[in-house]
């Protein structure tokens, strides 16, 4: 059973409305259209969501509502409490009344709905009358917010040429009031600033074109200004802007152009120079105004060339082919440039190609000589005087100047000839410099050197132009030098040997070259009793013995006089010695006794290998020498340096010397220890004469155990040389 109830009553007062809002109040029925009270219902809640006006600009306090109780009768016993959202800050109650009010302005937007608690007490028990019960009040909407865009400048691009009605973006605005309430969030789209070239679609924001074919070349840039309003767009709508930035961009609808028909230059450059740039205007960007430039024909097609700087997008005119004044004067070239990206959607626009004509005008400039080859080889024997004519070179200047006089045209050249000194250090040569004549100016050699390579040089006389060229010259040979001997023969021959035995092969070189090839004669300059030679016939020839029974009591030794010739013209010839030891051999012809000299040289040492072999055994003595002297070094007393030692006065000798007169002349403490060394010295033996006495030499004794080293050395060298020599003679007689 239900016995406490409350009576609410909640009015708002809204200046737009007529009338007074009046909410029932729970257990009494309304009266009827006569005024009259019907009969008492049974009592029960009946709560509803209350609404309170956002934003409310009236004076005081803002009236939301009335609690009411049955218990209440009026007495001021009953006690009406309010807790929930706000309740003490933003919404307060009179508590004997029982009357709510907002305190402040309140903002939809930020906090849509409170939900409260009320109840009522006895003030004087504090007995709850009616329990707590929750009611919401709903902040009612107004149009207090306009719409907003999420940038306030926006960037947008759309190529140019493009069709009415093109796409070129969607902008989006919000409003912050209640959606679900009237039109106060419902936004329409419309154009400010933009007409006649762009427009809005109002319920999406879509911007499109309105105007067909705008040219990027003509205007690029195109400021929009975009309007959100509320209410649907009526009269008294919040409304918002923006600005949207558009850029044509471009495509390939404008065709590049020469900017004139006719480009002269001017030009004296060498081959791969330029020339000079041509460049046409594309109206486009980007890729859409890359161009290629190519010459389609002209009597220059052959000489020059086209290439296309991708940077500048300008053609450069290159020399393919040397240019000569004196040849040719002017070129004419048709040079044509195109797109490289073309679009067919605007071929029509075309064609997307210019042409034009390029004169290029040859200029005369001032140029070096030029040589009639770009070498020259002379050939020049070696035995050619002084001031013999080597050959002569000629050169030609292309700015010759020539004058026409009576008839008749006369060349002045103006350049002379010189040598390049660097390349003729020695002085060797010299040119005419009027003719370019090469001469000799020293007598040459081809044994010393078969090829001189110059430089020779043709300059103008009244500039510093020059130019080189090299000159090979060829000594020829020219048979001036005698065969001889291939290298130093020296042979043995046995006692005991028999006629016609062969002791020694020689050879022959020559240091000229031949026409053909060498062919030496070998000869005898004499008879001679003891041997013969015998020409092979293949520039070799044999030694052979022209008797038997030689003695080397009667003759130790033989000298051979050999005489070689060549074939050549002059005919040259020279007279080489063979030297013939002789030596003791057994029956078989194995050397048995021979002087050391002979036996090392019939073994094929040279003289170098002995000197070699004699360096090779002085340093190994001393080296042995040196290590039996530190031997020794190591095993003597250690060095005292007190002069008090009992040792001072013993010296140890290798060799003899003198006697105790001259040991008790040395201090030996004073030897071992220099810093102590007393100034006045004397011998303690004897009283001294004078304050300065005069040192006595002792003769210097004769070493035998040096002697008798050295003389010990000696015999083994000897016998060393002497073994080795016996062993390579006897190796030889076996093979």
């Amino acid at each position: 059973m239900i016995t406490n109830l409350f009576t609410l009553l909640l009015l708002l007062s809204i200046p737009e409305w007529s009338s007074t809002l009046i909410r029932p109040v729970p257990g009494i029925s309304p009266p009827d259209k006569d005024g009259r009270t019907l009969h008492r219902t049974k009592r029960g809640w009946m709560w509803n969501s209350f609404f309170l006006l956002e934003e409310w600009t009236g004076s005081g306090k803002q009236y939301v509502g009335k609690l009411h109780s049955d218990m209440d009768t009026e007495d001021g016993s009953v006690k009406y409490v309010l807790t929930g959202d706000g309740a003490g800050t933003i919404f307060e109650i009179d508590e004997n009344s029982g009357d709510i009010h907002a305190t402040r302005r309140l903002d939809r937007e930020e906090k849509a709905s409170y939900t409260l608690s009320a109840k009522a007490i006895n003030k004087t028990s504090g007995q709850v009358l009616e329990r707590a019960s929750d009611f919401i009040i709903k902040i009612h909407d107004i149009n207090d917010n306009e719409p907003k865009f999420s940038k306030d400048t926006y960037l947008a691009s759309v190529p140019e040429m493009s069709n009415v009605g093109a796409f070129v973006m969607k902008v989006l605005a919000t409003d912050a009031d209640d959606e679900s309430y009237g039109n106060s969030a419902r936004l329409v789209y419309s154009i400010l600033q933009g007409q006649p070239y762009f427009s809005v679609e109002p319920d999406t924001g879509v911007i499109r074109t309105a105007l067909p074919n705008m040219i990027r070349e003509n205007r690029e840039h195109y400021q929009v200004v975009i309007q959100a309003k509320d209410m649907a767009g009526q009269m008294g709508g919040l409304s918002g802007t923006a600005t949207v930035n558009i850029t044509l961009l471009d495509v390939n609808n404008s065709p590049p152009r020469f900017n004139f028909s006719k480009y002269p230059y001017l030009h004296s450059a060498e081959v791969g120079s330029s020339v000079g740039s041509i460049k046409a205007n594309d109206a486009d960007t980007g890729e859409n105004a890359e161009m290629w430039y190519s010459i389609l024909d002209g009597d220059g097609q052959d000489v020059f060339s086209i290439v296309t700087d991708a940077a500048r997008q300008e053609g450069v005119i290159i020399v393919k082919k040397p240019l000569d004044y004196e040849s040719k004067r002017i070129y004419s070239l048709n040079v044509q440039v195109t797109n490289t990206h073309l679009d067919r959607r605007f071929s029509h626009l075309g064609p997307f190609s210019d042409t034009a004509t390029v004169k290029i005008t040859v200029k005369d400039v001032d140029e070096p000589p030029v040589f009639g080859r770009s070498h020259y080889i002379f050939e020049v024997d070696e035995d050619a005087p002084p001031g013999k004519s080597v050959g002569t070179v000629s050169a030609r200047d292309p700015d010759q100047i020539i004058t026409t006089c009576l008839a008749f045209i006369t060349t002045i050249l103006l350049y002379r000839y010189t040598i390049d000194r660097h390349t003729d250090l020695e002085r060797l040569f010299n040119i005419d410099s009027n003719n370019g004549t090469i001469s000799i100016l020293q007598t040459l050699d081809r044994e010393t050197s078969k090829w001189h390579n110059i430089s020779v040089l043709a300059t103008e006389i009244s500039g510093s132009l020059q130019t080189r060229v090299p000159v090979f010259i060829k000594v020829r040979d020219v048979n001036d030098n005698a065969p001889e001997f291939a290298m130093y023969y020296e042979t043995f021959v046995c006692e005991n040997v028999k006629a016609g035995q062969l002791i020694q092969t020689i050879s022959a070189v020559d240091t000229d070259e031949p026409l053909v090839a060498h062919k030496f004669v070998f000869s005898l300059s004499t008879v001679n009793p003891n041997f013969t030679i015998f020409d092979n016939e293949d520039n070799t020839a044999r030694i052979l013995t022209r008797r038997g029974g030689f003695s080397r009591q009667e003759m130790s030794s033989y000298l051979l006089p050999v005489v070689i010739s060549d074939n050549d013209y002059p005919i040259q010839s020279s007279t080489s010695t063979l030297t013939v030891r002789v030596c003791a051999c057994d029956s078989r012809g194995k050397v048995q006794t021979c002087s050391t000299e002979a036996l090392l040289l019939s073994a094929g040492l040279s003289t170098g290998a002995l000197v070699a072999i004699l360096l090779c055994i002085i340093i190994l003595l001393m080296i042995v020498v040196l290590f039996a002297a530190l031997r020794r070094q190591k095993k003597k007393e250690p060095l005292i340096i007190s002069k008090e030692d009992v040792r001072d006065n013993v010296v140890s000798y290798n060799d003899e010397g003198g006697g105790e007169e001259d040991t008790q002349a040395f201090d030996i403490g004073t030897l071992r220890n220099p810093e102590v060394i007393d100034t006045n010295k004397m011998r303690r033996d004897i009283i001294p004469e004078m304050l300065f006495p005069f040192r006595r030499v002792s003769p210097i004794k004769d070493n035998t155990d040096v002697r008798d080293f050295i003389n010990i050395s000696k015999i083994t060298s000897y016998r060393f040389l002497y073994s080795l020599s016996v062993h390579a003679k006897m190796t030889e007689l076996f093979i």
